[in-house]
């Protein structure tokens, strides 16, 4: 039924006479297009059938997202043509060749009458329903006058071939059939496509068209469960495909339909190659279904890839490169704002995580807890699936924890553990999980910092989550294994035997639940062996025993040679062998324990904090049995340590990486030990400076000059020091704290990225023969070069053996033993210096320092006249010869160049002290002392600065009322040639020091000093403002600088935590680049402070009269003489306070 809207008037057309007058019809745009079969077109055409025998056709337009099309086609026809002619809305399926006329969506009858009635006004015309919505024109209607005739717009070619009728023949069926449900039409529909395909062979060139009508109803009717098969349709959909090439105009719709039987194969017959398949073909449709067409809208929408998001969503998750790339191709398919993004992260995640737990990648598991990250961001609480996400990324917290001992990451992990149990109340179904994984998350934590209270609460979160996991229940076997571990580990601290029985029932219940193919049945294996052992230990019974070993290699031979959880399997057979041969006394079984600790020691992918741990314990171990190994033991700690901490993106969580171990704060001075009691000097010498400064060795590494790199190779060098200076950069933005977790990690995954391609630009450096060495630990030929112009002692103070090393000038080292040192009895000493120091600062300058005088006479009789004998009849060393010294572990708190033997010689003369005998010095390390000898052949013209501040401001410390007076008496002692400038009062603030640290080569600077004795890196200087820490200076690079003169309280004290790092603000300012440093150990008087300083560049300038150049290696020469001037002026331990640091 013809359906018009009416105008409310009808104008008069003046063309002349009806023979003249030509009608001139606009096909402007048509809506509410609805396919009736429901398939989607490749276009809509609009038909103008004016007789049997001609029609014009519209252009084939692409449809809308809103069912809509516009055409903009003009058509000019004879009003003596016909008086009347049908319109047709018709459905394209192919947008290259149309095979037939196409789907019919409506049809009208109409005459010319009907339509100019319009007037030359837009208007629409309606069509029957399809579905519950009237299909529409909207047209436009003109009388024209044309001298030509215009019937040449019609055409004659009517597609009329028994091809195209039996093709609208199988739409007009199949459109039935989509209509009425009636099977028979599409019964019909099928033969009438196949017809048309029999009449198509594959050369036809409406071959691909011919397969896709038959397939499309064929799948339909699969859908409708109408037709069983969907194997043959999808091959004809394939087949179709092939002919369809990737610029072919059909290539994109032939893709859709391709995916949509995929989709349904895997619907009725959860076949997961096909939605895979479908996935991926999904990934090449997108991007070629325009925004706003029909075809984006089906393919995007719920019948179309959120489909198959859905089936991707639901495969078991897998640790395959192949099943990553799929849920990433998944993820792509959720941008911001989609509803299946969480979980679509939450799946990547997953199958990240399960490849990082078979090949150990930190990459992996930093991917995964970003992805968890954003999950749980975008699901507030009250989200359906909020406590899924929560525990999840709580679980990859867990592992990175696990992986490298980051302590926020254990604190985090349990907080969300904790907010998913709320989540998860009495009667939740996944309760137990919460549960379980809480209760392994405790036990993580007592492990690392032993409260108690953690591994109750464990046993009790482990006995309730069992409750509800009884037996049957297909996650029982886990809830025991964990229940077994906590009471496993309660035993082993609190040695109630009662917990070990349990244990190793629970164990071997869960792992009679384990079929042999359990992914989890190596780790309770592992645990059953740890706890034979553990009552092996107790009851010396060797059935025990032996059945741990079993079951340790029973679970070996589970795993891949690269799994990280092989680790285990050799820490286990390590302790077993161990325990066995505490017990039996067999060498063999030490062999075999000493081998498992190389092999977890070496084992790649396992995190480096457990590696370190086992190394330590090596060490531990081989020294107490006096094994072969222990040097090797030594060397595997120092190498994992260096990379373990190359990982951490700033200074100060570098140092926290350092100090998170027990035992690692005397590696350096106890593998010195070994290598001196094995006869290998050269080895000592090596091994004690590798360990030791690690903190300035790391941050070294980017400041390395590389001018003979750049000789050699000017591209390698210049991607070294660019890589270098980001490394640098990135360090120092994250020395800041990043509240937010997510940039946090984001930071440290780029920071790790970069240190990847630094550590490749230096492998490739040391493929270069000559660079070989490139910043590999140096060799005792190359750290010989720090005793260039006098020997440096090391002292070293292990449990083991404490002893000092010279270093010539050339030739082997010498070995002075201090056989009545002990370690303990340096740390006594040490500790009585405190309190001699203590004291002294009470008592009146005249009152003598006996208590002082009586350790400084033990220093010297103990420990440096044994060396000093050495220097005097070993090396021959001249009077008044530079020396340097070198401290360890506890000796790097005792004034070592202050020993005095305080003693009368017969003939009344003074027994000579140390520094009457030798002009002293410190160094941190010898490779500083190398780094600022190279470093000295950068000389530029003197600058001098003072920088002042006495007056610090309310709670910075007291007023110094002699600062000014200082910094007024140094500026008149500095030569009138070099450039002299003061900072002091409100213009000594942090930034304006750092700027005259930086514009200077000499600096004298007097003001409070802060050692920070919990963090050495916020030890600071006091200034007007802000403090000036160790860390702004360290950032700074000075390579020009020469002279700094801290006349500060304890610049020249490292912290007690790890003294063999040497973290205190004389050796920052030596990294950033000042060659010779005057330092402080304690609290300086300001008042007596000055008479010091005062003959202390007296002796520094004296010769300049005469010509001669500003010198900083004279400094340790100049503070010699300026500290014996001023005896009867400054007390004992004012002048003791005062150390040069340097060349």
């Amino acid at each position: 039924m013809l359906r018009v809207v009416r105008r409310l008037f009808r104008p008069t057309i003046l063309c002349g006479s009806r023979e003249q007058q030509y009608i001139r019809l606009e096909i402007i745009s048509g809506k509410n297009l609805r396919v009736p079969s429901e398939r989607i077109p490749a276009g809509i055409h609009v038909s103008i059938n004016v007789d049997s025998r001609r029609r014009w056709k519209s252009a084939l337009k692409v449809l809308s997202s809103e069912e809509s099309v516009v055409w903009g086609d003009n058509v000019t026809i004879s009003s003596r043509a016909s008086h009347a002619f049908s319109v047709e809305i018709r459905a394209s399926y192919e947008a290259d060749r149309m095979l037939g006329n196409g789907e019919l969506i409506g049809k009208l009858q109409m005459s010319w009458d009907e339509l100019l009635n319009h007037g030359d006004e837009p208007f629409d015309i309606s069509f029957p329903p399809v579905g519950d919505v009237h299909p529409s024109l909207t047209l436009k209607i003109a009388v024209v006058h044309v001298c030509d005739n215009q019937d040449g717009a019609l055409s004659n070619s009517l597609l009329d071939s028994k091809i195209a009728r039996d093709t609208d023949a199988g739409h007009a069926r199949f459109v039935e059939y989509m209509t009425s449900g009636n099977v028979s039409h599409l019964n019909a529909a099928v033969e009438y496509f196949q017809l048309v395909l029999d009449q198509c062979p594959v050369s036809h060139p409406d071959h691909a068209t011919a397969l896709t009508n038959l397939a499309w109803a064929r799948l339909k009717g699969f859908i409708q469960n109408d037709l069983e098969d969907i194997d043959v349709t999808t091959s004809l959909f394939r087949e179709a495909l092939a002919l369809r090439p990737e610029h072919h105009l059909d290539y994109s719709s032939s893709l859709f339909n391709l995916t949509q039987a995929l989709t349904w194969r895997h619907i009725k017959k959860s076949t997961d190659a096909d939605i895979r398949e479908a996935a991926h073909l999904y990934r090449e449709l997108l991007p070629l279904c325009p925004d706003g067409t029909y075809l984006r809208s089906i393919a995007v929408g719920e019948n179309g890839v959120d489909c198959v998001i859905g089936g991707c969503n639901n495969l078991p998750i897998n640790a395959s490169d192949e099943d990553i790339q799929l849920r990433r191709v998944i993820l792509e398919f959720c941008p911001l704002g989609h509803q299946l993004r969480p979980r679509a992260l939450n799946e990547l995640a997953g199958a990240v995580e399960a490849r990082f737990k078979q090949c150990g990648s930190i990459d992996d598991i930093d991917e995964t807890i970003q992805l968890h990250r954003e999950a749980v961001s975008l699901c507030p609480e009250g989200h359906a699936h909020c406590d899924t996400y929560l525990n999840n990324l709580a679980l990859s917290l867990l592992f990175r924890f696990d992986h490298q001992d980051k302590p926020n990451d254990l604190e985090e992990a349990i907080s969300l553990y904790e907010e998913a149990l709320r989540l998860r109340p009495v009667g939740h179904e996944y309760r137990g999980f919460s549960l379980d994984n809480l209760g392994v998350a405790l036990i993580t934590h007592f492990n690392t910092r032993g409260d108690i209270d953690d591994i109750t609460r464990a046993v009790s979160l482990h006995r309730e989550a069992l409750t509800l996991r009884p037996p049957g229940h297909p996650c029982r076997d886990t809830t025991l294994n964990n229940l077994a571990l906590a009471l496993d580990i309660r035993y082993y601290n609190l040695h109630v035997i009662e917990d070990l029985n349990e244990a190793i029932d629970w164990y071997r219940e869960s792992l009679r639940l384990q079929q042999l193919d359990h992914p989890e049945r190596n780790v309770t294996l592992f645990n059953l062996s740890s706890a034979l052992c553990s009552r092996f230990t107790q009851t010396e019974e060797n059935e025990d025993v032996d059945e741990a070993i079993t079951l340790c290699q029973e679970s070996l031979a589970l795993l891949s040679s690269l799994h990280p959880d092989r680790y285990f399997g050799y820490i286990r057979l390590r302790e077993v062998y161990l325990s066995r041969f505490r017990i039996l006394h067999d060498p063999a079984d030490l062999s075999l324990a000493i081998e498992n600790f190389r092999l977890a020691s070496r084992h790649p992918t396992q995190g480096f904090p457990r590696r370190i741990t086992g190394a330590i314990y090596w060490a531990e171990q081989a020294e107490i049995y006096q094994h072969e190994s222990a040097l090797e033991a030594y060397q595997m700690c120092f190498e994992l340590f260096d990379s373990h901490v190359m990982t951490r993106s700033s200074i100060i969580s570098r140092r926290e990486a350092a100090t998170a171990f027990d035992g690692a704060q005397s590696l350096s001075v106890d593998a010195a030990s070994c290598a001196i009691r094995r006869d290998n000097l050269l080895r000592a010498v090596e091994l004690v400076e590798q360990g030791r400064g690690q903190q300035w060795s790391l941050a070294s590494q980017l400041r390395t000059p590389v001018e003979d790199l750049e000789s050699a190779n000017p591209i390698l060098a210049h991607n070294y020091l660019e890589l270098s200076k980001l490394l640098s950069n990135a360090a120092q933005n994250n020395s800041a704290t990043i509240t937010d977790k997510a940039t946090a990690d984001r930071a440290a995954t780029e920071y790790r990225r970069l240190t990847e391609q630094w550590a490749a630009v230096v492998a490739e450096i040391r493929d270069i023969r000559v660079f070989s060495r490139f910043l590999l630990p140096p060799l005792y030929k190359d750290l010989q070069a720090a005793a260039r112009q006098g020997p440096v002692i090391i002292l070293i103070a292990s449990e083991y053996s404490c002893s000092a090393i010279i270093v010539p000038t050339s030739g082997d080292p010498h070995h002075v033993p201090l056989p009545s040192v002990t370690l303990a009895e340096l740390t006594n000493l040490k500790d009585r210096f405190a309190r001699a120091i203590r004291h002294a600062r009470i008592m009146g300058p005249k009152v003598p320092r006996n208590d002082l005088i009586v350790l400084l006479r033990t220093v010297w009789d103990t420990i440096m006249l044994p060396i000093v004998n050495v220097l005097q009849h070993g090396l021959q060393l001249k009077f008044l010869s530079r020396i340097w010294l070198c401290p360890t572990a506890a000796f790097t708190s005792i004034p070592l160049h202050a020993a005095h033997p305080f003693k009368t010689n017969a003939d009344g003369s003074k027994e000579p002290c140390l520094e009457d005998l030798y002009i002293c010095s410190y160094t941190p390390t010898l490779s500083a002392l190398v780094r600022s000898r190279q470093l000295m052949k950068k000389r530029v013209t003197p600058s001098f600065v003072t920088i002042g501040q006495g007056q610090p401001g309310a709670g910075k410390g007291k007023e110094l009322l002699a600062v000014d007076s200082e910094l007024e008496l140094v500026h008149k002692l500095v030569p009138v040639t070099a450039n002299r400038t003061t900072i002091s009062g409100d213009a000594a603030t942090r930034a304006g020091a750092l700027e005259a640290l930086q514009q200077n080569t000499w600096v004298h600077l007097a003001c409070h000093g802060k050692q920070d004795r919990t963090q050495p890196y916020h030890s600071h200087f006091v200034m007007r403002d802000e403090h000036l820490t160790l860390l702004d200076i360290m950032e700074k690079d000075i390579p020009h600088a020469e002279f700094a003169f801290l006349s500060a309280c304890h610049t020249a004290v490292g912290d007690e935590e790890t003294p063999d790092e040497v973290i205190h603000l004389a050796a920052g300012l030596q990294f950033s680049g000042f060659k010779s440093v005057i330092g402080t150990l304690w609290e300086v008087d300001d008042s007596v402070a000055q008479h010091v300083v005062e003959a202390f560049y007296k002796n520094m300038f004296k010769d300049l009269e005469n010509g001669g150049a500003m010198d900083c290696t004279k400094a340790a020469w100049a503070l010699n003489r300026a500290t014996h001037s001023v005896k009867t002026k400054v007390p004992l331990e004012q002048r003791m306070v005062f150390v040069h640091i340097g060349v």
